[in-house]
């Protein structure tokens, strides 16, 4: 029996989902999958990701989101070539330019971060849990009209074998992670 084979069905689910997302959360890449030694732990039968191996050890940096901020994710499939991966793409938006945040948003582009994503239903997603995520567009504006955005864009992707991992207990974040707020 072949390990692609579907084992469910799925019924019409209700209409009480709400669009968006809350916040994000940056962990460096060598936190996790480096020499820390700190690893998540991942359950490949519900490919969720059921915690961390040393809760509390490792920063979560958390920013917080407000409309206009959304995760797509892209199957990407060649039935020529047998293969398949999940392109996934965080595009957010940071409002307010200042010099600190100029320094984090270099370090971001120059790093591949794991990002935890929460949604508006309180779900967490971790987008690049294989490879990390890369920045792969963004802008920094002034704005033109008084009413224009002054402030971030940025498009991050990854590129995984599964789509983003949910995060099987949500509450358990917070105690899973170090969370670092902005100020």
């Amino acid at each position: 029996m072949a390990t692609c084979d579907i084992n469910s069905g799925r019924l019409l689910s209700c209409k009480d989902a709400i669009s968006g997302l809350k916040a994000v959360y940056f962990v460096n890449y060598e936190d996790i999958n480096g020499v820390s030694g700190n690893t998540l732990t991942y359950n490949s039968l519900t490919e969720e990701i059921d915690g961390i191996t040393t809760p509390g050890s490792t920063s979560a940096y958390k920013y917080d989101l407000h409309l206009g901020n959304d995760l797509t994710q892209n199957i990407q499939s060649s039935p020529e070539n047998g293969t398949l991966y999940f392109e996934q793409v965080l595009s957010i938006t940071l409002k307010k330019l200042s010099s600190g945040d100029n320094l984090q948003i270099k370090q971001l582009a120059s790093g591949r971060p794991l990002i935890f994503v929460q949604d508006q239903m309180g779900n967490i997603m971790l987008v690049g849990r294989t490879n990390g995520a890369d920045v792969t567009a963004g802008t920094a504006v002034t704005g033109n009209a008084y009413g224009d955005l002054n402030g971030y864009t940025l498009s991050f992707t990854g590129m995984e074998p599964t789509l983003a991992n949910f995060y099987a207990t949500p509450a358990s974040f917070a105690t899973d992670f170090t969370i670092v707020a902005g100020v």
